[in-house]
């Protein structure tokens, strides 16, 4: 007899809580659910994350705003977290552009109210499951200056490519003074500790105005299609 196997946490429960957490998968496939048949026209898309503290006068916001108009135009749809700051600006510049300005919201104690400027807009509770379908219909990835959310993001991305758990697409930081710091730390310590090798570091390309992101994309898919393979198709079945 395992002499572990009396141990309280290892005994049967059966109380509200447990039932509450047991019922709250039906929230969770309603979010996958509801994203699935919401997203799957909207390519090609691409997702772009940067702070939500940044106000429309920034620098950040503008240059954001401007990076989603150029894409829009271009005919991706625009999908940011649907809040403020650089979401926001995303957004809007999608918003005034020919193609689908999209929102993924989530409700946070602070900092996350919805902005205006979605045509197609979709409410999440658990970021897990927002965060995979910023992955599932993007066709690249726009990383905007931001903080501990975007740096999620952007660690999620380099991870499922890095691990073959996605599709490779461009992953692109905008802002070479800003992510420099993180870049040489990539480089000078992840590297040399063997924690990653120095090929993961081309998985992300640094730009620093709009053309360069919408050149970076086009230049990434000159000679394959927008749309997965059937190997890749395979890959996001499994996200």
């Amino acid at each position: 007899m395992n002499p572990k196997s009396s141990h309280p946490a290892l005994q049967p429960k059966n109380d509200s809580a447990l039932t509450r957490e047991s019922w709250k998968i039906f929230q969770i496939m309603a979010e996958f659910v509801e994203g699935f048949e919401r997203l799957a026209e909207i390519r090609p898309s691409v997702s772009i994350f940067g702070s939500a503290r940044f106000p429309p006068d920034h620098p950040w916001y503008r240059l954001a705003e401007s990076v989603a108009r150029r894409l829009s135009d271009a005919g991706f749809s625009v999908v940011s977290g649907g809040g403020p700051g650089v979401m926001e600006a995303a957004n809007k510049g999608a918003y005034a552009g020919r193609s689908p300005s999209v929102g993924l919201n989530i409700s946070l104690p602070h900092e996350q109210e919805n902005n205006p400027y979605q045509d197609l807009s979709l409410d999440f509770r658990h970021f897990f499951s927002r965060k995979v379908m910023f992955v599932k219909y993007a066709s690249a990835y726009v990383v905007l200056p931001g903080g501990f959310g975007t740096l999620d993001e952007l660690a999620e991305i380099l991870t499922l490519v890095q691990t073959g758990k996605s599709r490779r697409i461009p992953i692109i930081l905008v802002g070479s003074g800003f992510w420099k710091g993180l870049l040489e730390w990539f480089a000078g310590t992840l590297v040399q500790e063997g924690t990653i090798d120095r090929e993961d570091l081309d998985l992300m390309q640094v730009v620093d105005n709009p053309r360069e992101v919408v050149d970076a994309i086009f230049d990434y898919y000159e000679t394959r299609d927008f749309e997965p393979s059937a190997e890749e198709r395979e890959k996001l079945l499994q996200l």
